[in-house]
């Protein structure tokens, strides 16, 4: 037994005298630690502007101007709420063509979001008359309305004010 030990006993003192620190496994632990404190510490590159579309110019619209833009052949999609024109052609899928949404594209869609409906009879017949006062709505559903134009505004770009014919011209004139 004294062999044994003495045998195992040199065999340990020779491997610290080797340099034991410098085995395969520890190269690769050191090797770990080296890569992941220099992915931590590492400058990151500088971010890459995006290439968002040209910006918008802020317009007055009437009801009758505003149509155009219901995202047929490419182009871009923007509704009304309460007199704010927003520019929704991000949510194209919701509000372009064959959208949920599309019959507001291009027009007023204050009455419509205010009572949930997407009937073509919320929406404003006379493109040259007043604009929808939207009398008649109670609180629930200016309520509703009020959540809508919340979302649009946190979401979307105010791109123009939705007139009346008559008030556009009165306010070319000045």
């Amino acid at each position: 037994m004294d062999y044994v030990e003495k045998r195992m006993n040199d065999e340990a003192a020779k491997a610290s005298a080797d340099g034991g620190f410098l085995t395969p496994l520890n190269i690769l632990l050191m090797g770990v630690v080296a890569y992941t404190t220099y992915s931590m510490l590492r400058p990151t590159p500088p971010p890459k502007p995006s290439r968002d579309a040209a910006p918008t110019i802020f317009r007055t619209y009437t009801p009758r101007s505003l149509l155009p833009f219901n995202g047929e052949q490419g182009a871009p999609v923007f509704l009304a709420v309460r007199g704010k024109v927003f520019d929704v052609s991000r949510g194209r899928n919701f509000y372009g063509p064959g959208g949920p949404y599309s019959n507001f594209a291009g027009r007023d869609a204050s009455r419509g979001l205010a009572c949930g409906s997407f009937d073509e009879d919320m929406l404003t017949k006379d493109l040259d008359g007043p604009l929808d006062t939207l009398e008649g709505l109670g609180a629930e559903e200016m309520e509703a309305l009020q959540g809508w134009e919340d979302r649009f505004n946190d979401k979307y770009d105010i791109v123009g004010e939705l007139v009346s014919a008559d008030a556009y011209k009165e306010k070319n004139k000045a």
